[in-house]
């Protein structure tokens, strides 16, 4: 919900309208109950990301690092339209589009979230090491570098004015 991620959209006071007004849905995932704790197993599952915008930055997932940081993930657009962000600790940073029928390779060390750019939920399908582990932590307390807004009706990605390097 939005509640859960105020912080992480440039527009801290159009997210907190939000709320206010009802909190809407951002995104929903699901997963088998497979061991994390196992190099051998591989976890997958479904990301359902809904259309809509925070002031214009569009809805997003909260992304992450993965814990072993060298781990690598894979995502497949089965519906919708949307991006993906990237970006490593070092400070590179990779936007690119999904449509349906496109496949992502996210590398190991790089951050990602998810973006809806469309009027449709965006459905992805996702797959990697089961113990990779989720670094949710950093992405919170530093945010990313870049946001992606709607300027003139398409998306743009611009500089994070909340980003700060710590």
């Amino acid at each position: 919900r939005v509640s859960n991620m105020v912080s992480q959209f440039a527009d801290s006071d159009a997210a907190k309208a939000m709320v206010e007004n009802g909190d809407p849905l951002l995104y929903e995932f699901y997963g088998l109950d497979l061991p994390e704790d196992d190099a051998g197993v591989l976890q997958f599952g479904t990301t359902i990301l809904y259309p809509g915008k925070v002031g214009d930055e569009y809805f997003m997932t909260k992304g992450h690092f993965h814990t072993i940081l060298d781990t690598s993930e894979i995502y497949y657009c089965l519906k919708g339209k949307g991006m993906m962000l990237m970006e490593t600790p070092e400070g590179d940073v990779d936007c690119k589009e999904l449509n349906p029928g496109d496949a992502i390779f996210v590398p190991g060390r790089w951050a990602h979230r998810s973006i809806n750019i469309g009027n449709e939920p965006l459905i992805m399908f996702f797959v990697y090491r089961a113990d990779a582990g989720h670094d949710y932590g950093t992405i919170e307390e530093k945010g990313y570098r870049k946001i992606v807004v709607e300027k003139d009706g398409k998306p743009v990605m611009l500089d994070n004015p909340k980003w700060a390097e710590k």
